[in-house]
């Protein structure tokens, strides 16, 4: 949000009363204008003030190391409250799920390496910046659009156009079938609680550049013989075809369906890893 979003936002929680939770868990993922502005910098300037009436105990921010260090497997995330009320009880809360040790000292020496720091943020948003570009661009030419974005690891696909009704039940029809034909996991805008059919959000960063080449093939192949006319009419005869077609168009090993999609297995629109092809790239 920007500077004027977010003093709107302040003068609204002081007037109110109420708490203000902001998660900047993105906040270094921006790779295109506007630039970041956190609410502890509206925050100081605006105590700065003397005329705005601000109460620091009302913010807390909260951030994760997952997305902007790709870290997510050491599930660290971060309290930052100017209540101490609320830091007391997170502290006691913690004790419930406490980091390792060898964490600890292996994190500490990363992020007091501001020399690295400085240097991975910025060359992760030069890559987050190219693949953005390389996959929409990619999208577009099949007639594919997303919302416009400067910052993140998605993107919102709209293929409101391939649903045969503007329905969430045909939404999740369309992605049973990209996941079960197409053997592409991206996740219904429904998951998200989007309030329109058709829409997906579509994860473009946690996978090799061969791999985005051959996601995007998938969807060349799916639009062009799977699109909404094909699933109209499509009868079993002609399922089995548009199968077998679409095999000989990928250069790698599909999953099985029947043990993809057994009750164990069985994918989830609610899947945080949106777009990874089933199968990784083969060379």
């Amino acid at each position: 949000m920007d500077k004027e979003t977010l003093q709107t936002l302040m003068r609204f929680i002081n007037e109110k009363n109420i708490h203000l939770v902001c998660d900047e868990i993105y906040a270094a993922t921006i790779f295109n204008t506007p630039e970041f502005v956190s609410i502890s910098e509206v925050l100081h300037e605006m105590e700065q003030d003397p005329t705005n009436r601000v109460n620091r105990e009302l913010v807390h921010i909260i951030y994760s190391l997952s997305k902007d260090m790709g870290l997510p497997g050491f599930r660290v995330g971060i309290l930052y409250s100017y209540n101490d009320h609320v830091v007391s009880c997170a502290r006691k809360m913690s004790s419930f799920g406490l980091i390792s040790s060898q964490t600890q000292l292996f994190l500490a020496s990363v992020l007091s390496d501001e020399e690295f720091i400085d240097g991975f943020l910025s060359e992760s948003s030069k890559r987050l910046a190219k693949r953005h570009l390389t996959f929409t661009q990619g999208l577009e030419k099949e007639g594919i659009t997303c919302l416009a974005s400067n910052a993140g690891l998605f993107v919102w696909m709209d293929l409101r156009t391939l649903l045969k009704k503007p329905t969430f039940d045909e939404e999740m029809e369309l992605w049973r079938l990209i996941i079960t034909d197409v053997k592409l996991n991206v996740s219904p805008g429904s998951s998200f609680h989007c309030d329109e059919p058709g829409w997906f959000r579509v994860c473009f960063a946690n996978m090799d550049d061969q791999t985005v080449e051959i996601a995007l093939k998938r969807i060349h192949v799916f639009v062009n013989k799977g699109g909404k006319n094909e699933r109209t009419t499509m009868n079993n005869k002609k399922r089995k075809s548009f199968q077998k077609n679409l095999r000989l168009s990928f250069s790698s090993r599909l999953y099985d369906e029947a043990a993809m999609m057994s009750p164990r297995t069985i994918m989830s629109p609610h899947s945080p890893f949106a777009l990874s092809p089933l199968v990784q790239a083969r060379t």
